[in-house]
């Protein structure tokens, strides 16, 4: 008499899931899809600096920790390009294609089922950014000289996966309550208009910009002190440093160089249009230390990234699904 087949433990479920997840993602080609996009934007980033140098006639100068502080050359557009297109349809595509049926069918629960699609997408995402990270190394000695400190790169890694997860939790949690990957898209798009645009315009032009400090993306912007003085605005000026969750590796990197930074936050006022700074200046609202910035964004990227990602479970768990 033959025994009872054993049931599939918890591991072998849920790596089945972030196997049937990641050839799922090779077919509809998004691995290689990001790896371009990412590419073209990080080209982008170095470019940049060398058409705005021959633009201004300044000389580019040397920035020896360009791969460990540009956040992968994305910054917030590139983590939110990449989040969409990583689990824009992770969720939402399975119940609109009718797929949900079949996999929910499987000795597996709804819970691993989502587990599996989450570690899924970080997979991808580490892959990737792997990769950016050996091309801006490349790029970066060409455009800024040699590197200094990439024994950092994990901890820069780290940060800007943990920026990345808060809009993949945002994409998820729509795409889970909705079903639509559309929805999804155009939601998690409109979250970032509001608070990476007109957070970005308000922080630049108002007294009203800490408040973006706390909602997910950029923040507001805050210039390094030097000798305990504002630097003047000059195009392409460096010291900028963002205070909101898109930004945890570089300031992570930053800080471990210098932990004694103090950062002002300031808005733009103007001037004489014919003065040295060609009518701007800026104005000291308050000052804050990088650690304090750091700490703060970290906190609010894990209370984000938990809180949409609770509401994606919750969803998914509590979906209806019919045939």
């Amino acid at each position: 008499m033959s025994e009872p087949r054993a049931e599939p433990g918890w591991a072998s479920g849920f790596l089945a899931v972030v196997r049937y997840e990641l050839l799922w993602n090779l077919r509809k080609r998004k691995f290689l899809g990001m790896v371009l996009v990412g590419f073209a934007l990080a080209t982008l980033s170095l470019a940049g600096a060398r058409i705005l140098s021959s633009l201004t006639g300044r000389a580019l100068e040397p920035n020896p920790d360009y791969v460990v502080t540009s956040n992968l050359g994305l910054a917030g557009l590139g983590f939110f390009l990449f989040a969409v297109v990583t689990v824009m349809n992770s969720v939402s595509g399975e119940f609109e294609s009718g797929t949900i049926v079949p996999l929910l069918s499987k000795p597996v629960s709804r819970t691993t089922v989502f587990l599996g699609k989450l570690f899924s997408a970080f997979l991808t995402l580490l892959g990737t950014y792997s990769l950016l990270t050996v091309y801006l190394a490349v790029g970066g000695r060409l455009v800024y000289g040699p590197q200094n400190n990439l024994h950092l790169f994990p901890l820069a890694l780290l940060g800007n996966l943990l920026s990345t997860l808060v809009w993949i939790a945002i994409v998820l949690a729509l795409g889970s309550v909705s079903r639509s990957s559309l929805i999804a898209a155009l939601g998690a798009f409109a979250v970032w208009m509001g608070t990476g645009v007109v957070g970005g315009l308000l922080s630049v032009f108002s007294d009203l910009g800490w408040g973006f400090t706390y909602v997910p993306g950029s923040g507001t912007t805050g210039y390094t002190k030097i000798d305990g003085q504002l630097p003047s605005v000059t195009p392409g000026m460096r010291g900028q440093v963002s205070t909101g969750t898109d930004s945890v590796g570089s300031n992570l990197v930053n800080y471990i160089l210098n932990p004694s930074m103090e950062v002002a936050i300031c808005k733009m006022g103007f001037t004489h249009p014919g003065g040295p700074t060609g009518g701007f200046q800026l104005i000291e609202l308050y000052s804050e230390p990088l650690s304090l910035i750091l700490l703060r964004a970290v906190a609010l990227a894990l209370v984000y990234f938990t809180a949409f990602t609770l509401v994606a479970w919750y969803s998914f768990k509590r979906a209806q699904v019919t045939e």
